[in-house]
């Protein structure tokens, strides 16, 4: 067995994102092939894919599955999601699409949700749960749209219904009595999991242990070189834990330390193969990117590892925004070179860029051109 460095690895910048992009699969055409096998393949890839309900453009979900499917299709997803069974809805550090064998690192959430409901949920009870139970064991699946008889209440939130059964058809949802088993639009079908499954009995529940296994592996095969940060995103619980798994694997010589530029204080982690050869500047493709994607989600990392502030303006008031309403990152090679706020006129079949932003290395002598190009796919994908 090799002996482990007594330093960490040092990486330059530019070395850490293009590891990064080659574990994201946004440095080669195609990457998981074509068809409608390659929609699980990304999403098993990648670990999940997160479902958004703006739709200014095409859905995020959908979006970000374009951006590594050249020939990707909406229903694509559908059959994964529906017919074959491959993926399905659950929350990571926000609702998205999973691969069904990972399943079982989840049903420990769905416990905790039954046993501690969160507060969204206080004003579900169990008259309005067994009622929705009850339609969807008698009648099959259903959305909340055929559910007719309910008495309305206000709304105690923006995001709310005035029907009390979505709420109850949420819980169900999030404590595994339910799956989602299709959607249309934000508009979802609910089923008993097992069922929806064909299960004669459910999987049997991953160990935390095994859940932090699988919370490291996720991590590293989606993003090459790791941080605390980046494999706890929005779970910042876990990271005592997660800790613990990296000094573990450390100790076995499984990971070792890099030292990213720039990353001051903060550590990172790899495996030792990811550092054996580590790739050149990728082709000058272009990826119009959603800012949903796994790649611009992580702000605090983007800017680290490209030198790319992201802003998220669709909550911002307009005479605020500084990109746009829902601006959209263009990838050129390996360096985020505009920002560029987009919306479909659907009635009118076109994309109407709203606001063009130059950042970074972002050249209009060099770049307009090809960005100008792949802009075409991109609307013959929105419009499809």
């Amino acid at each position: 067995m090799p002996k482990a460095p007594s330093k960490p690895a040092s990486l330059s910048t530019a070395e850490a994102r293009r590891l990064w992009l080659g574990a994201q699969r946004l440095d080669m055409p195609a990457p998981f092939g074509n068809g409608p096998e390659a929609t699980p393949l990304a999403v098993e890839h990648l670990g999940y894919v997160q479902i958004d309900t703006i739709n200014v453009i095409e859905r995020c979900h959908h979006h970000i599955l374009w951006s590594r499917i050249p020939d990707y299709r909406r229903e694509h997803l559908v059959q994964a999601q529906s017919a074959d069974k491959s993926v399905f809805e659950y929350w990571t550090h926000a609702l998205a699409y999973i691969p069904t064998p990972d399943l079982r690192f989840f049903l420990a959430d769905m416990k905790q949700h039954r046993a501690v409901p969160s507060d969204w949920f206080a004003s579900v009870t169990k008259a309005d749960l067994k009622k929705v139970l009850t339609l969807v064991r008698d009648g099959g699946p259903l959305t909340i749209r055929d559910i007719e008889d309910d008495v309305l209440v206000e709304k105690d939130h923006a995001w709310a219904s005035r029907k009390p059964s979505k709420r109850a058809l949420q819980f169900a949802f999030y404590t595994g009595v339910l799956t989602v088993s299709g959607r249309q639009g934000m508009l979802k079908t609910y089923e008993l999991m097992e069922r929806h499954f064909g299960w004669n009995e459910r999987p049997k529940p991953a160990t935390e242990r095994q859940t932090l296994d699988y919370l490291v592996d996720r991590a590293l095969r989606a993003q090459g070189v790791v941080s605390l940060d980046s494999i706890c995103h929005l779970d910042a619980g876990r990271k005592p834990a997660v800790r613990q798994v990296i000094e573990a694997r450390m100790r076995r010589r499984q990971l070792v330390a890099v030292a990213v530029e720039g990353a001051g204080k903060t550590e990172h982690w790899a495996e030792p193969r990811t550092l054996d050869t580590l790739p050149a500047a990728p082709a000058e493709g272009v990826h119009i990117l959603s800012p949903f994607d796994p790649l611009i989600i992580q702000r605090k990392r983007l800017r680290l590892f490209f030198g790319y502030d992201h802003l998220f303006e669709a909550y911002v008031p307009r005479e605020k925004r500084v990109l746009g309403y829902f601006a959209l990152p263009v990838l050129v090679g390996d360096e985020v070179v505009a920002a560029i706020d987009i919306k479909t006129d659907r009635a009118g079949r076109a994309l109407l860029i709203q606001r063009w932003s130059w950042v970074g290395k972002g050249d209009a002598a060099l770049h307009k051109a090809p960005i100008e190009e792949a802009l075409h796919r991109f609307e013959r994908f929105q419009l499809a």
